[in-house]
């Protein structure tokens, strides 16, 4: 049987719809959830029975090292002028081994920015100025 080692956090890459930058030093996907619904008829045993209500997908944090790229403020700068209709996007997420080899795959289906941060500025640092911006969805599905 051969040997199946886990992947590395470190070696991946995005593709978002229309948007050609995809240079990320940290993406954070979070958590899905369904709500739990009790119930009970009346003429049941005593207990409630769970049932499966609302699935609530998580916020996807993307991070990268600022460049003279505006593309994905300029996203951001579209749903504050209330375009989110037309700039929802379609987001993948793929995981490569060490080989560069794409070994999984997630699909974040209707994407849009809902905040935008720039890390501080220190005139005594020497650290890379890093920009965030924070993806609300309305799916989440690892597809490979």
């Amino acid at each position: 049987m051969a040997r199946k080692d886990p992947l590395r956090n470190f070696r991946f890459r995005l593709e978002i719809g229309g948007i050609t930058q995809a240079n990320f030093s940290e993406v954070a996907i979070g958590e899905t959830a369904s709500d739990v619904v009790d119930y009970r008829d009346g003429n049941e045993p005593n207990y409630v029975r769970k049932l499966s209500g609302l699935t609530k997908f998580g916020t996807v944090t993307l991070k990268w090292g600022m460049t003279d790229s505006t593309e994905l403020e300029s996203w951001h700068d579209a749903i504050i002028a209330g375009q989110i209709q037309t700039n929802r996007k379609q987001v993948a997420i793929i995981v490569q081994d060490e080989a560069g080899a794409d070994k999984a795959r997630f699909v974040i289906t209707d994407a849009w920015p809902s905040k935008y941060t720039v890390s501080g500025l220190n005139g005594k640092g020497n650290e890379v100025l890093i920009e965030s911006i924070e993806l609300v969805n309305e799916g989440i599905e690892r597809v490979q």
